[in-house]
C-alpha cells in the first residue's frame, strides 16, 4: 500500500488545531486513521446553562455521565468535530435551556473537515441541558443535549 505522506501530516495538524484525539478518513477501499496520546489532559466537565432552582449534593461525575447517558432524551454526536450553538459568532444560540423544540429543530451544528452538520432533535419536548460549550471540540457518541 501506497501511503500519502503528506495527507496524513496534514490529518495531524488537523489534530492538533482542532485538539481532537484522533481523525479517520476514507477514500474507496483506502483508510487513513491518525490518532494521538492526550496526556495530560483533563476532561472537561459537561457545561449546563441554567443554575439548579435548589442547591444540590455532588455526584461524581462519573455517575452523572452515566445518568445522561441513559435519558431518553440524549442527543449524542454522530461525529467528531467542533459544536457551534450558534450560526455565526455573534448570533443567539439555536436553543437554549428551557425552549420548547420539535422534532427537525436545529439544536447545533458540528463542523468537521469544513462541513457543517446540522444536529437536529430527535423528539419533541423542552431542552433540560446543553452539554458542550461552544466552540468545543466533540468526540463520537459524546452527549450533546438532553430533551425531557
Amino acid at each position: 500500500m501506497q501511503v500519502d505522506t503528506k495527507l496524513v501530516r496534514e490529518l495531524a495538524a488537523l489534530l492538533d488545531s482542532t485538539h481532537l484525539s484522533e481523525i479517520e478518513v476514507q477514500d474507496g477501499e483506502r483508510r487513513i486513521r491518525v490518532a494521538r496520546q492526550m496526556t495530560g489532559a483533563v476532561a472537561a466537565a459537561p457545561v449546563a446553562y441554567a443554575a439548579p432552582a435548589a442547591p444540590v449534593a455532588a455526584a461524581p461525575a462519573e455517575a452523572v455521565v452515566d445518568d445522561v447517558r441513559k435519558h431518553p432524551g440524549l442527543v449524542k454526536s454522530p461525529i467528531v468535530g467542533t459544536a457551534y450553538l450558534t450560526p455565526e459568532p455573534g448570533a443567539a444560540p439555536f436553543v437554549s435551556v428551557g425552549a420548547s423544540v420539535k422534532v427537525g429543530d436545529t439544536l447545533l451544528i458540528i463542523e468537521a473537515m469544513k462541513v457543517m452538520n446540522t444536529i437536529t432533535a430527535t423528539k419533541a419536548g423542552k431542552v433540560a441541558q446543553i452539554l458542550v460549550s461552544n466552540e468545543a471540540p466533540v468526540e463520537y457518541d459524546q452527549p450533546l443535549v438532553v430533551i425531557e
